[in-house]
């Protein structure tokens, strides 16, 4: 972990960032990802949950899902696969790492354009909109990691998904998908791309 002022690159998702814009980054403040993985809920048209469309949907047969159930099901098992992992990686990080910043009340950024471009890739591969690639001037603490070394979304035991964990705590040796989670005081200093008019 490093506490100092630097410069990384960042990409905007979901709200545009304004030239001159403050953030201020705190373990008590939560991120995109948080809400996200542990605050969404996923319910078919009758407000039923995951469980309960299981319970009704289950007979002696096997399991009958419609469209719309079935793709609950999928989004609900997605959600919790990658929330179960973000807490494997926090719970790690608080036993062993605790002078890191949390995946959960941070910003992502890279420490180059080239970086964040490969991030830019990844996010349009999944069909999520980028708006915006941002340069930001940060204050604080900041933690380079290799994204590729989380805990796969897989059925490994949890035993092999904390040593993932760990790994990933060691800090960025692969070089694969570079990751730089920063909190303390950022400002937005260029908006280096802005794609939100290609966005329909």
């Amino acid at each position: 972990m490093k506490e100092n002022e630097l410069y990384v690159y960042h990409i905007v998702t979901r709200k545009k960032m304004s030239l001159g814009q403050i953030i201020h980054f705190d373990k008590n403040q939560k991120n995109t990802l948080y809400s996200f993985f542990f605050e969404r809920e996923q319910l078919n048209s009758k407000g039923e949950d995951f469980v309960r469309i299981l319970q009704d949907h289950y007979t002696n047969e096997g399991l009958n899902l419609n469209k719309e159930n079935a793709d609950v099901a999928i989004k609900y098992a997605d959600q919790t696969i990658r929330a179960i992992r973000e807490v494997i990686v926090e719970m790690v990080r608080l036993q062993e790492f605790p002078e890191y910043p949390s995946r959960i009340s941070c910003l992502y950024a890279t420490k180059s354009y080239e970086d964040v471009l490969k991030w830019k890739e990844l996010f349009d591969s999944y069909n999520r909109k980028v708006l915006q690639i941002v340069k930001l001037r940060v204050n604080g603490n900041s933690f380079e990691g290799d994204g590729s070394l989380l805990p796969k979304e897989d059925g490994v035991p949890f035993s092999q998904k904390i040593e993932q964990a760990r790994q990933y705590w060691q800090g960025n040796v692969k070089n694969a998908l570079p990751e730089l989670l920063i909190d303390g005081k950022i400002e937005v200093v260029d908006i280096i791309d802005d794609f939100s008019a290609m966005i329909k």
